[in-house]
């Protein structure tokens, strides 16, 4: 049985709840109700038939508050509560750092990584530089580090890259979604990224010059261009859109579930296997977009080019 360590619990981010659930196979139904999520407990009990991974279990959860903690532990039935992460080394085979607060990842990260535990980080990995750097520096020294944008494994990803194959170059990508640059631009991205075999991007620009009506302007390596659209005061849902030489393709990324649980699969094979079928250069080459995309916006909307 290859056993976890979650920790959690950032604003706005459920995850320890839902990827906790997800593993483990159950949950207790009252208590997930009041998560503060109304959306997970609705996805967890559509999909009840296929929840659980064999061979893996949620062992140990710790967050910043205890009876936070406590009550992720109740309502997916994990069985310890550690009072800090550090008591989680040497207790369990791999940890998931359930947090999308990018600027304390590397800290939070740090004593897994200095210890050898393999880490899956949510998303985005980093939203500086100097953190990308960090951990691009420790997966070179060996370190098994993972994260990605569970939209890497959406279904409508998935199905539309064999639609993809027949038309012909790309020219063009348009890719909108609801919320913010810091947090969730990352999903838009990355499935854009996945669905396209993650071409390397050669230069960003922030043309909107506003946070919160975010619009990026993308140029890849091999001549196709893309726009990322990311706006808070807009309806949920959004669109990924494809317009190449002989015809269109919209991805419908299909619900939440299946892209964390097909996400959570592909983490778990990783920590089993000691290596990643998704290389971090992938990982790497979307977080700089993000992070050139974060520097343009900063600097008046200026041309960022990322390095080859």
């Amino acid at each position: 049985m290859l056993t976890l360590g979650i920790l959690g619990l950032s604003e706005g981010n459920g995850h320890p709840y839902s990827w906790s659930a997800i593993v483990n196979g159950d949950y207790n139904r009252q208590l997930m109700e009041e998560c503060g999520f109304p959306v997970i407990p609705r996805y967890l009990e559509a999909n009840r038939d296929t929840l659980g991974i064999d061979g893996a279990r949620v062992t140990h959860v710790w967050c910043q508050e205890r009876h936070i903690a406590q009550h992720v532990a109740a309502a997916a039935y994990i069985e310890n509560v550690t009072d800090s992460p550090e008591e989680m080394i040497g207790a369990v085979d791999a940890v998931l750092l359930a947090r999308d607060d990018p600027e304390n990842h590397a800290s939070m990260a740090r004593p897994f990584i200095d210890a050898d535990v393999p880490i899956f980080i949510d998303k985005p990995l980093a939203f500086c530089a100097a953190d990308l750097e960090y951990f691009a520096d420790k997966v070179a020294a060996g370190k098994l580090i993972l994260s990605s944008s569970a939209l890497r494994y959406s279904a409508g990803v998935q199905a539309a890259r064999a639609e993809l194959a027949g038309l012909g170059r790309v020219r063009l990508v348009v890719a909108v979604g609801k919320k913010d640059l810091r947090k969730y631009a990352i999903h838009y991205l990355e499935g854009m990224f996945s669905l396209l075999g993650d071409p390397p991007a050669r230069c960003v620009r922030h043309v909107s010059g506003r946070s919160g009506e975010d619009i990026l302007y993308i140029e890849f390596e091999n001549g196709a261009l893309a726009t990322v659209h990311v706006f808070m005061d807009i309806a949920p849902g959004g669109e990924l859109t494809v317009y190449a030489e002989h015809g269109n393709l919209r991805v419908d990324h299909g619900g939440a579930y299946t892209a964390f649980r097909n996400q959570l699969v592909e983490v778990i094979r990783a920590f089993r296997q000691g290596r990643s079928r998704l290389e971090f250069s992938k990982t790497r080459n979307v977080i700089a977009t993000l992070i050139a995309a974060r520097e343009s916006l900063e600097n008046g909307g200026r041309t960022v080019a990322l390095a080859g």
